[in-house]
């Protein structure tokens, strides 16, 4: 089983999380999205939206980290990170969902490089687009948190956890203050102490580059 990944692109990073959860074997094969490796034609042969990841799954090739999660917990189903059913399932769903379509589309590389490319929009107004668009976010996602609870959901880290985990880390890389969102801070510190978290970090990767 192939991962097609970037150590920084978060969507990766939810996947190496679920896979890592499940100890699931895989090879990483480095694509580079800010050398654009994602646009050459065997990529996008692989995977016509030229984003990663892509899970090469014998003969299968899957994109979408959030499919490619459903399709993990499908094949591996232990440890479960989405719920058969119930409001656990409705409310982990929610979560997942409003990080991977409200946040993290309106902040990733490809968005910004067209904020101030294109539309020449200068370096202070992109970074108030991220602010706001992150705080909309997490506002969002704080009173869906349990004051106490150290997951996002339930006793168990979930498919939320494995999308809330690679936004903060986003969040913090901007310079994002967590200060109004002392529940989103508290799950991400607690899932940080979790060995399949810190293995799947951006860090831990075989590509990373410390810039």
């Amino acid at each position: 089983m192939e991962l097609y990944n970037f150590f920084n692109s978060s969507a990766a990073y939810r996947v190496r999380i679920a896979m890592a959860l499940k100890n699931i074997p895989w090879d990483h094969v480095g694509v580079n999205l800010r050398a654009g490796e994602q646009h050459r034609p065997a990529y996008g042969a692989l995977n016509p939206n030229r984003l990663v990841p892509t899970l090469h799954d014998g003969e299968q090739a899957i994109t979408q980290s959030l499919a490619i999660i459903d399709h993990l917990d499908r094949q591996w189903p232990e440890p479960r990170l989405i719920p058969l059913e119930g409001l656990a399932r409705t409310r982990v769903l929610e979560m997942a969902l409003t990080i991977a379509c409200d946040i993290h589309p309106l902040n990733n590389m490809r968005v910004q490089k067209y904020l101030s490319g294109p539309l020449g929009i200068a370096d202070a107004d992109k970074s108030a687009w991220v602010a706001h668009w992150l705080t909309a976010g997490f506002s969002a996602l704080e009173p869906w948190l349990s004051e106490e609870g150290g997951w996002c959901v339930g006793n168990a880290p979930t498919l939320a956890d494995c999308c809330l985990v690679p936004q903060v880390a986003n969040a913090l890389r901007a310079g994002f203050s967590l200060d109004p969102y002392p529940r989103v801070r508290r799950v991400y510190e607690h899932c940080m102490r979790h060995e399949a978290f810190r293995v799947a970090a951006p860090s831990t990767q075989p590509d990373y580059v410390a810039h």
